[in-house]
C-alpha cells in the first residue's frame, strides 16, 4: 500500500515539473504564470473629519515650544533676569513701541507725563526728578531747622525700613539715657567705633548729622587702660541746661514718617470731544525704576515657578491682586452731563473717594449731590475700593450723574434745587477759573 502511494507521488511531481530540457541545452529561467492586469482604483477625497483632524495635528506641532524649557529655579530666575534688563535696556535706549507708533501717527500723549509737588518747596517736578528735589530741598531746609532736616533724611532716604527702625530706637536709647542720667558722664559720650554704632547707625544716612545738630561734638579721646585713643561724640556741656530740647529731639526722632513727594493730580478740563474714550499714555506710567523692576523680576520668578502646579481658588485670586500692581498710576477723566471732560492723575492703588473729592473740587456748588459710572454704566457705590479693583487702570472714562435729593430732604432742599437748574440752564456747574482754561481733546 505504501508503495502504491509513493508512485502516484512521484507520477504528479512528474507531470508539474514542466516541459523537459536536454542536457547539451543552456539552462532557462522558469517561466512566470501569467497574472490578470487589474485596473488601479481612483484614490477618494479626504473627508470632512479627516481634514479636521489633520488641522488640528498641524496646530498642535505649531503650538509644541521648541525648546525645552527651563526646570530649574535658578534657570528660571536668570531667564526672567535677562528678559526684564532687555526690557530696561530697551526702554533707556529708545521710546517703547507705542510711542514710536504714536510719534509715526502724530498722536500727542494725554498728559505730558508723571509730576509731582515737593512738600517743603511746593515745587512741581518729573517723576524722575523728584528725589533729586527732595534731596536739594532737605539740604536748604538744614539752614532753617537742622534737627528736622536731619531726621528727614534719616526717614526718607534710607529705604530698609527694619533698619531705619533699629536705628531710630537705638539713638533714642542714648539720647533717653542722658535725659534721665545727666550727672553720668558715661552716657553723654558715644565710642564711633562701637560695634552696635557701627552697624545700627553709623552705616546709614543722615544720621551724623543729626547727632550734631543735638549738640555732639567729634573729640579724640584716651582709651582708659590703653596708650591708643578713639574718636567719641561727646554731649556739649551747655546741652545739659537744655536737656527738654533734647528730649523734644528724641520724639521728633521717633514719630517722624518719610517725606513724600506728592502726586500731582494735572487738573485739565477739556471741552466736549468724541475723543474722550481715546487715551495716549506717556513713558512714565509703563516705565520702571530699579525698586519696581526687582519687584516685578519676583512676581514673574514666581509665576513661572508656579505655571505647573495645580492652582486653587484662593492662589488664582491672589495671582490677580499681583496683576492689578502692575500699574502704578492712572489716568482718568470724568465726562459731565454738558459734556465737559475733567481729566486727573491718580495712583493706582488709590481708592474711588479720592476721585469723588477730585470732582467735588472742581464743581461751583461742592454740595451738590452726583455718583459716577464706571465704563458700562456701573454705579461706583463702594468709594472705598481701590482703582485697580474696579478695572480702572491704566486709564479709564467716567460718567457723572446728578442725584434727586432724597424725600425728607426736598423740602428743605427744593429752593436749592431750583437754584441749581437755574444755574445749569445758564451757566456750567465746573469752576470759572476751571472754564476758562478749557482745552480742546486732539
Amino acid at each position: 500500500m505504501r508503495k502504491f502511494f509513493q508512485e502516484i507521488k512521484a507520477d504528479l511531481k512528474f507531470k508539474t515539473a514542466g516541459p523537459g530540457q536536454k542536457l547539451s541545452e543552456p539552462s532557462r529561467a522558469p517561466r512566470e504564470k501569467p497574472r490578470a492586469e487589474v485596473a488601479p482604483k481612483p484614490r477618494q477625497a479626504p473627508t470632512d473629519e479627516a481634514q479636521r483632524a489633520a488641522a488640528a495635528a498641524l496646530a498642535r506641532l505649531e503650538l509644541k515650544p521648541k525648546g525645552k524649557a527651563p526646570s530649574s529655579q535658578e534657570a528660571i530666575r536668570n531667564q526672567v533676569r535677562k528678559e526684564l534688563m532687555a526690557e530696561a535696556a530697551a526702554s533707556e535706549k529708545g521710546l517703547p513701541e507705542e510711542e514710536k507708533q504714536q510719534e509715526e501717527e502724530g498722536a500727542a500723549p494725554s498728559v505730558s507725563g508723571v509730576y509731582f509737588i515737593c512738600p517743603l518747596t511746593g515745587v512741581v517736578v518729573r517723576k524722575d526728578q523728584k528725589e533729586k528735589q527732595l534731596r536739594e530741598a532737605i539740604q536748604a531746609y538744614f539752614s532753617v531747622d537742622p534737627v528736622a532736616a536731619s531726621i528727614m533724611e534719616i526717614h526718607t532716604f534710607n529705604k530698609d525700613r527694619e533698619k531705619v527702625r533699629l536705628c531710630v530706637e537705638t539713638m533714642a536709647k542714648y539720647l533717653d539715657n542722658i535725659y534721665l542720667h545727666p550727672e553720668e558722664e558715661k552716657y553723654r559720650k558715644i565710642k564711633l567705633q562701637n560695634k552696635v554704632f557701627q552697624e545700627r547707625i553709623s552705616c546709614l544716612e543722615g544720621t551724623h548729622k543729626f547727632f550734631q545738630a543735638v549738640g555732639f561734638e567729634t573729640k579724640t579721646l584716651p582709651v582708659p587702660g590703653q596708650d591708643s585713643t578713639e574718636e567719641f561724640y561727646v554731649l556739649k556741656e551747655e546741652m545739659l541746661s537744655r536737656l527738654e530740647e533734647l528730649r523734644e529731639c528724641r520724639e521728633q526722632l521717633l514719630s517722624s514718617e518719610p517725606l513724600r513727594a506728592q502726586l500731582h493730580r494735572q487738573p485739565t478740563l477739556f471741552r466736549p470731544s468724541p475723543a474722550a474714550a481715546r487715551f495716549e499714555l506717556p513713558r512714565d506710567f509703563f516705565s520702571l525704576t530699579a525698586e519696581e523692576l526687582r519687584r516685578e523680576q519676583r512676581l514673574r520668578t514666581e509665576a513661572v515657578e508656579k505655571a505647573a502646579m495645580l492652582r486653587t481658588r484662593a492662589m488664582r485670586e491672589k495671582e490677580e491682586q499681583r496683576e492689578m500692581r502692575r500699574y502704578n498710576y492712572t489716568l482718568l477723566r470724568v465726562r459731565f452731563p454738558d459734556g465737559y471732560i475733567l481729566q486727573g492723575t491718580f495712583y493706582a492703588r488709590e481708592s474711588v473717594s479720592v476721585l469723588y473729592n477730585f470732582v467735588r473740587e472742581a464743581l461751583r456748588d461742592d454740595w451738590l449731590p452726583f455718583e459716577l459710572l464706571g465704563p458700562g454704566g456701573l454705579k461706583l457705590t463702594d468709594e472705598n475700593l481701590a482703582f485697580n479693583e474696579c478695572g480702572l487702570v491704566p486709564s479709564a472714562l467716567l460718567s457723572l450723574a446728578w442725584v434727586a435729593a432724597v424725600p425728607a430732604q426736598e423740602q428743605q432742599q427744593e429752593q436749592q434745587q431750583e437754584q441749581q437748574q437755574q444755574q445749569q440752564q445758564q451757566c456750567s456747574p465746573l469752576r470759572p477759573e476751571l472754564l476758562a482754561g478749557a482745552q480742546s481733546l486732539s
